[in-house]
């Protein structure tokens, strides 16, 4: 079957705007091919594939990557901030990143607070 193709999704996000498109492509596409096809660059024309990395699913790929029936194509956007030096900054100032309010909550567990099991008899 010459005619034969395959649902394949181009997605990109900025803070304010973010898109997923999706679209019929010819088996043995790439991601390259795939991202010219969505017109997701005339959307977006930040989008640099020379310095713009890209990934399927959450994986980094490479742009000739061939897709496979219903793969998610992402363009990520450059890190505004080094993970790493952003840490070592706080822990040069002494602050420390939390995760939810880990210690609000088991100081409420140990009062018996929302969701406890007091009640009156």
């Amino acid at each position: 079957m010459a005619d034969e193709t395959m649902t394949v999704e181009v997605a990109y996000a900025r803070p304010d705007e973010q898109r997923i498109i999706e679209l019929q492509v010819p088996p043995g596409t790439t991601i390259a091919e795939a991202i010219e096809r969505s017109g997701i660059t005339e959307l977006f024309p930040e989008i640099d594939l020379s310095k713009n990395k890209v990934g399927i699913f959450g994986k980094l790929a490479k742009l000739d990557t061939e897709l496979q029936p219903g793969d998610r194509v992402e363009i990520y956007r450059p890190l505004i901030a080094d993970p790493k030096e952003a840490r070592r900054k706080r822990a040069a100032q002494g602050k420390v990143m939390r995760k939810g309010a880990g210690a609000a909550n088991a100081a409420k567990a140990k009062s018996g607070g929302e969701g406890g099991q007091g009640g009156s008899a």
